[in-house]
């Protein structure tokens, strides 16, 4: 399957065209959390959203369309909390306390949002949501450089502590994969220990 084809397959204008496609992710979303993403149905989703299949289709060739715009729909959140978390950071310990509620903020999207969890899975047997995931990655870790390159008066070799925010930002998606499937107590320390070690990293970073 082409990239291209797990891509909607036609941007809404209108308003009620708006609220059609967000009625059908929101079901969409409701199946996933009932069941589990492999076992959505085109067929079902329709039924559910209520509307025809035809125009279904109009909006999403296939269900990896529909896994895709809701990935889509999440990243976009997790880039606006990063955004706001690390706006105004100006000093190591700001730093580190804005990630620390940061990583809480997230996990806690993740116990409300299970689908989340769900969609990210599949990231694994899809090589469009892989690259996906790779970006937003790129695109989380870039704020996070800005933020250290900032504290440190844009002293420091960018391209390593790129590397090193890019290693924190992809294994933090891990991470909150990890702890939402274990139970509660084991998830919290889990998060607790990637908050722990990506503290000592950006202390480390913004060491001048």
């Amino acid at each position: 399957m082409s990239e291209n084809a797990k891509k909607m397959r036609k941007a809404p204008t209108q308003k009620r065209s708006r609220e059609r496609v967000e009625n059908i992710l929101k079901v969409a979303c409701e199946l996933i959390a009932a069941q589990g993403s492999d076992a959505m149905k085109m067929g079902e989703l329709a039924q559910k959203a209520g509307v025809s299949i035809g125009s279904l289709y109009q909006y999403f060739p296939d269900k990896a369309s529909v896994i895709h715009a809701l990935a889509d729909r999440y990243n976009d959140e997790s880039r606006h909390c990063i955004e706001d978390a690390l706006a105004d950071v100006s000093s190591k310990d700001e730093l580190v306390r804005a990630f620390d509620q940061l990583i809480d903020t997230y996990y806690e999207l993740f116990l409300a949002e299970p689908v989340i969890c769900d969609i990210w899975t599949g990231t694994q047997a899809d090589k469009t949501l892989r690259d996906m995931e790779m970006e937003v990655s790129r695109a989380n870790a870039a704020m996070l450089t800005k933020a250290i390159l900032r504290i440190r008066g844009n002293d420091g070799d960018a391209s390593t502590i790129a590397a090193r925010c890019l290693l924190i930002m992809y294994s933090g998606e891990a991470t909150m994969r990890l702890a939402i499937s274990v139970p509660s107590k084991e998830g919290r320390e889990i998060v607790a220990s990637y908050k722990r070690m990506v503290g000592r990293e950006i202390t480390d970073m913004t060491r001048v």
